[in-house]
């Protein structure tokens, strides 16, 4: 499983290639991915205490900023990044769309994987989640002047069946069953690593043809709305003087957007187009992230290494 761990990005890229040249290999995965993702977040449940969550409430401002930067600057920067690459109306719609979304299901995993705090990255996605049928729907009125609508009972019935009753199951398994679950948990990164490479893979395939035009400008565009995405999220909690693992994991989950939904939205009100950089995003936030997680999480083992070295020479 460390293999697995350790040649992350490798073979989700190595996926994505073999997708985009046989994308049948890989189309059968759609109607699978909340499952993969449910898996996912049941054994991220073996991993957190209850105790974690009590501790997430210490931290609630922290919860609260992160849903004012999610809401604000994002959705403003799709603004900002469109003008300076000078994006038609379409393709800018489709940025303020996947700005004005909430964070992604993959960024609990990308937190995981990263060393961040699992049970605060959870708490973040479900906040912002349950104030997207209010807030993106403004934004975009107020920013385009168009309407959008969402339901709020689909959008919470997916979150309570990818993130919640799994990781809540996963929380019972390991306060009843330790034993199983300290199992779970240590075959988990390589879960992980397989089913995030196999979802990247499958919206690889579902939009060959986008990828394979390969829009410069917009594909730029992309990127540094999530770079600067993630510098925010990190920044912000930096200045409020939280933790490494704390704006880590700011970090990931202002910078991975629910851009799913942000196609969704585009096809449905909007030029064919703007879906675009929403498909775009899915593939650009996930490799992103997988860096991060490969840098974060290999720093962690140098530090940790070190301070063991250190109490062994103490001793």
């Amino acid at each position: 499983m460390d293999f697995l761990s350790r040649h992350f990005l490798f073979i989700a890229l190595g996926a994505s290639i073999i997708a985009l040249v046989h994308p049948a290999l890989f189309l059968w995965v759609k109607p699978f991915i909340p499952f993969l993702l449910g898996v996912i977040m049941f054994g991220m449940g073996t991993t957190i205490r209850l105790g974690d969550f009590r501790d997430v409430w210490e931290k609630k401002g922290l919860v609260t900023i992160a849903a004012v930067v999610q809401y604000t600057f994002m959705p403003g920067l799709a603004m900002v990044v469109s003008y300076l690459f000078s994006l038609p109306e379409e393709v800018m719609i489709g940025m303020v769309l996947v700005g004005s979304c909430p964070g992604g299901t993959a960024s609990n995993v990308i937190v995981f994987l990263s060393r961040g705090n699992v049970a605060l990255s959870v708490t973040m996605t479900m906040v912002s989640t349950v104030l997207a049928p209010i807030l993106t729907p403004a934004i975009v009125y107020l920013i385009l002047n168009r309407s959008v609508e969402l339901s709020f009972l689909s959008l919470f019935i997916s979150v309570f069946q990818v993130v919640a009753f799994p990781l809540a199951a996963g929380l019972f398994v390991r306060h009843y069953f330790g034993d199983f679950a300290e199992r779970y948990s240590r075959i988990l990164p390589g879960v992980s690593v397989l089913a995030i490479s196999v979802i990247i893979a499958c919206v690889m395939a579902l939009n060959v043809e986008r990828v394979l035009a390969f829009p410069v400008f917009i594909t730029g565009a992309v990127m540094l709305h999530n770079l600067l995405g993630l510098a925010a999220g990190y920044g912000a909690a930096r200045l409020l003087s939280r933790s490494r693992s704390d704006c880590r994991t700011m970090a990931i989950e202002i910078g991975m957007q629910n851009s799913g939904l942000g196609v969704a939205l585009a096809n449905q009100f909007f030029p064919p187009l703007s879906a675009l950089p929403g498909a775009l995003f899915s593939l650009w936030h996930n490799l992103s992230g997988i860096l991060l997680a490969r840098y974060w999480s290999g720093g962690l083992q140098k530090i940790s290494a070190a301070e063991q070295a250190k109490k062994r020479g103490d001793a």
